[in-house]
């Protein structure tokens, strides 16, 4: 099932709640990526910004903010933060990655080429440290700041990890906290730090971002296995051919006989792929219940997340990012 085949959908829950913030942040977004001396900036950014995508990671910034009894301005500046470190790192990806196609359209790289993705990637993030430093808070500096340095880590950590058969679900967990928790934990965690949360909610709301990020990402990889195209936006095995040793693969390899290790040896490490193999792949998945414990540890941490806000004041709000949780892995039961 896809995030729009869902009957209840808690993130536009959220953004009709927060709707006139989310204006403000849109506002700001488009403000702050112009620029007098290079065209190129707005041109390249607004492809990327305009092309839809949820806002989940603003939203999450705003929701925090709202629960705690924030009533100022500085978590518009911090989800316009958010979102501009997110679409930064998106830039780049898809340069690393040599990406097409992101959410159904050409990426930047493929319109205009790597070097502007990868210098207009380098403004957005200067553009992010400028609002964060206007809040006057060096906590939020200091969080954010941590985020930037851990999503740029687990990227060049899964460099060297993506191929390698030796890599456990430790290192692939360390990979899924850099890559994707850490936005979601740092969003939530300073919409606390901004509204004076007591420290007991803040730290509460980082577990609530970094649980949902963790398994944002596993039912990310699952459905690279077992999704619906048209739902996903993605090929089935788009992983497989790319030779991403995501979670399903790990468990699988962890499982397998001589036979089958050298099957995964050919196919992710040394990238040589034949007709059938996806296939093969596939079988092998099943066949090590991979896929069920892929799906399983997903729903751990959506419940792992959903202790989180326990601790958070009872709020409509907290109703819908509990809401939220569920419906990251509404898409694999």
């Amino acid at each position: 099932m896809g995030l729009d085949e869902v009957a209840t959908k808690p993130h536009e829950a959220l953004a009709a709640h927060l709707a006139d913030k989310m204006d403000a942040v849109n506002t700001l977004i488009r403000a702050r990526m112009a620029s007098r001396h290079a065209p190129r900036i707005p041109e390249v950014t607004a492809h990327l910004v305009e092309a839809g995508g949820k806002r989940l990671r603003p939203l999450l910034t705003l929701a925090s903010a709202d629960m705690c009894g924030y009533s100022g301005d500085y978590d518009v500046h911090l989800a316009a933060t958010v979102e501009f470190i997110h679409t930064a790192t998106l830039l780049h990806d898809d340069v690393v990655d040599e990406s097409a196609q992101r959410r159904g359209r050409p990426t930047a790289n493929l319109l205009y080429d790597n070097k502007s993705s990868v210098l207009v990637g380098d403004y957005l993030f200067a553009r992010a440290f400028q609002l964060m430093v206007e809040t006057g808070s060096l906590r939020v500096l200091d969080i954010l700041a941590n985020a930037s340095a851990t999503i740029a880590e687990g990227e060049v950590l899964q460099l060297s990890a993506a191929r390698d058969l030796r890599t456990g679900e430790s290192i692939y967990l360390q990979v899924v906290r850099g890559k994707t928790a850490a936005l979601f934990s740092a969003a939530t965690e300073v919409g606390g730090v901004i509204a004076g949360a007591p420290e007991a909610q803040v730290q509460a709301l980082f577990d609530y971002g970094d649980a949902l990020g963790v398994a944002f990402q596993i039912v990310d990889d699952l459905l690279d296995y077992e999704g619906d195209a048209k739902a996903t936006g993605k090929n089935v095995g788009d992983d497989f051919r790319e030779r991403k040793l995501t979670l399903p693969v790990i468990k699988a390899v962890a499982a397998a006989s001589d036979e089958e290790r050298a099957f995964w040896k050919r196919c992710i490490e040394k990238g040589d792929q034949r007709d059938g193999d996806l296939e093969h792949a596939l079988a092998l998945l099943h066949a090590h219940g991979a896929l069920d414990q892929t799906r399983a540890d997903a729903m751990a941490w959506v419940a792992k997340a959903r202790v989180s806000l326990e601790t958070l004041p009872a709020h409509p709000v907290r109703d819908m990012l509990g809401g939220l949780a569920d419906y990251v892995v509404a898409r694999i039961n």
